[in-house]
């Protein structure tokens, strides 16, 4: 799309993506506006979103985290310090998407196929090793009366269903690793629940330092 601009997240963005929240996810607890602005604070080039003729459509956001400290099961609440970002960890080798959305109304548009290729350009740009992110499951609902949510997503990976977040993850290279349970309890649909995948970078160089930790070292 010409007319789509991916970019970082700055201040003055954020009354319109509290906005677009509330649209995209009408029965989840809206982010506040002192956690985005600490999640800028903390991560400015960790948070994107996409524009098209100065309307924003889309959002994406993430941290740095040590991955070991959280390969257990997790909640979004735990693993975002309630979505502060206070859990940042410029040491670290992950990046961690904590949230993706797009505009209803502009679905369709290769959207988030855009902001998932800048987080994977941000992860290549910082030299970090994977992307780690935690999808919803807005598909489970109708079966969970007669299947897991483990079973789903398997039926998911293997055709038989197409769940809208999933299939698009897949679809996007990421790899799916497991089930982690009462991740965000409010979301109804997933009930709960939520898919673990990850995004191998394949030009990690392990013989280098991350951008954020070469900066560390270089700072007074």
């Amino acid at each position: 799309m010409d007319d789509l601009l991916i970019r970082t997240t700055l201040h003055s963005d954020i009354d319109e993506l509290l906005k677009l929240q509330e649209r995209v996810y009408p029965a989840i607890d809206p982010w506040r506006r002192d956690h985005l602005e600490e999640q800028l604070n903390m991560f400015p080039e960790g948070q994107l979103m996409a524009e098209i003729d100065g309307r924003v459509v889309g959002c994406a956001s993430s941290l740095v985290i040590l991955w070991n400290e959280w390969s257990d099961e997790h909640t979004w609440q735990e693993i975002t310090a309630k979505g502060t970002f206070s859990t940042h960890n410029p040491q670290g080798l992950t990046l961690y998407g904590a949230e993706v959305f797009v505009d209803p109304e502009m679905r369709g548009l290769q959207i988030g196929h855009y902001l998932y290729e800048g987080r994977r350009q941000l992860c290549k740009t910082l030299n970090l090793r994977r992307i780690i992110a935690c999808g919803r499951l807005p598909g489970y609902l109708p079966h969970s009366k007669d299947m897991t949510a483990e079973q789903y997503a398997k039926k998911v990976l293997w055709g038989d269903f197409t769940d809208p977040v999933l299939s698009f993850q897949l679809r996007e290279d990421f790899r799916y690793c497991g089930i982690m349970k009462d991740y965000l309890p409010q979301d109804h649909e997933s009930c709960g629940q939520a898919a673990l995948i990850v995004w191998i970078n394949p030009d990690y160089d392990p013989s280098r330092p991350t951008a954020l930790q070469s900066a560390i070292a270089a700072s007074p």
